[in-house]
């Protein structure tokens, strides 16, 4: 994306099942000739509905086996869903194990650092965690929850592919300019 950003996640838990296939329409469209990805979060019927790239699941989600397994047949069949990712939230190794080996393609694993809307999850796991986390599985983590522009390095050392984040992208007065520094930070 000429950003920097490869995907964006939908989010809106509290939108009706027709204004969310909306929205995600709108964002699948304006994504595409931006080569990013659109993920729905939670509803699989929204995201295979809208063309989106994939869905995310949270623990009180649909199963992400059972949602491997659906994906596994309709690659067989050879539909345009042979490249939909099932991503998944996990707090800890023994989460982020099961995601991986119930079929996920990528864990987003948290709350790394503090941040308000993670609380519930209780204290942060922690860079340490998260590069166990990170050794321990063979697919994608990505890292959430307090991530900034000053932090972001820190993940990616710890062997994060990538960082999900809110805040830090609503602030900023150039995505592109922070996405160029957070992408520097990589290497």
């Amino acid at each position: 994306m000429e950003s920097g950003v490869d995907w964006v996640q939908i989010r809106e838990k509290d939108l009706s099942g027709r204004i969310l296939i909306e929205l995600t329409r709108e964002a699948v469209a304006a994504a595409a000739s931006r080569q990013a990805r659109v993920i729905v979060n939670d509803r699989l019927d929204v995201a295979v509905a809208a063309g989106a790239g994939g869905v995310h699941f949270g623990h009180e989600s649909l199963p992400v086996r059972e949602v491997a397994h659906w994906r596994a047949r309709e690659k067989s069949a050879k539909t345009a869903l042979a490249d939909f990712l099932i991503g998944a939230s996990c707090h800890s190794i023994e989460e982020a194990q099961e995601a991986a080996e119930n079929g996920a393609d990528y864990i987003i694993f948290g709350p790394v650092f503090a941040t308000p809307s993670k609380t519930k999850f209780g204290p942060p796991a922690g860079i340490e965690l998260l590069g166990k986390v990170c050794a321990a599985i063979r697919i994608p983590v990505l890292a959430i929850g307090g991530i900034n522009e000053a932090n972001a390095g820190e993940c990616f050392a710890a062997g994060a592919a990538g960082i999900a984040a809110i805040r830090m992208f609503q602030e900023p007065a150039s995505l592109e300019e922070m996405s160029r520094r957070i992408e520097a930070l990589r290497k």
